[in-house]
């Protein structure tokens, strides 16, 4: 770190000229932020990350090893993203067809976590506090709270912000045990209510 640069970056991470990097976010080994990506404050970016031109992440943003984040992806504040997970930004790639101008973006929102080795197909907007499982193939929305798996993914429960199974009795009302707070499930959607 020099004196008027306020991040980490390890010598080897590739920092290209124009990009936004807030204070106190840490990018590991061999990882490349490229112009006009935009990473907040208090990030860490793992070891052998690509950030395209034009990603957007906010802070305190948690990317694994081993993830390329392309244009389009916009992760919001407190998201995890574990290792080797896939975005994508096209939906028909073809190498000889050039398809900049059909890139989709891809919204993640507040507090979500996608699981190790997981694939974001484009398009899709991942919901608050949203629970993506470890292999997870995302090819539609996601609802806040909703924790999903497989190939393609499906929903099979609802998770808490603190990250804990969410069960609801028959008023439909759920408590975190680990934080006391209380969950609402009406007409298939999740909101925290104290």
């Amino acid at each position: 770190m020099n004196s008027t640069q306020s991040y980490f970056a390890d010598q080897s991470a590739i920092i290209d000229n124009g990009c936004t990097i807030g204070d106190g976010t840490k990018i590991w080994h061999f990882s490349h932020i490229m112009s006009g990506a935009m990473v907040g404050k208090d990030c860490n970016i793992g070891q052998n990350v690509v950030i395209s031109p034009d990603v957007v992440l906010g802070n305190n943003v948690k990317v694994q090893n081993n993830v390329s984040i392309y244009t389009g992806v916009i992760c919001e504040d407190d998201v995890f993203v574990g290792p080797s997970v896939v975005f994508t930004n096209v939906i028909n790639p073809r190498s000889g067809v050039v398809r900049k101008h059909e890139y989709k973006n891809t919204v993640v929102k507040h507090g979500a976590s996608i699981g190790a080795n997981a694939t974001i197909v484009c398009g899709v907007t991942i919901g608050e506090f949203a629970f993506i499982g470890a292999g997870t193939v995302v090819t539609k929305e996601v609802k806040p709270y909703a924790m999903v798996v497989g190939n393609p993914s499906r929903q099979i429960g609802w998770m808490s912000e603190y990250g804990q199974k969410l069960v609801f009795d028959r008023e439909g009302l759920a408590c975190c045990y680990e934080t006391g707070k209380t969950y609402r499930l009406t007409n298939g959607a999740v909101e925290r209510i104290d």
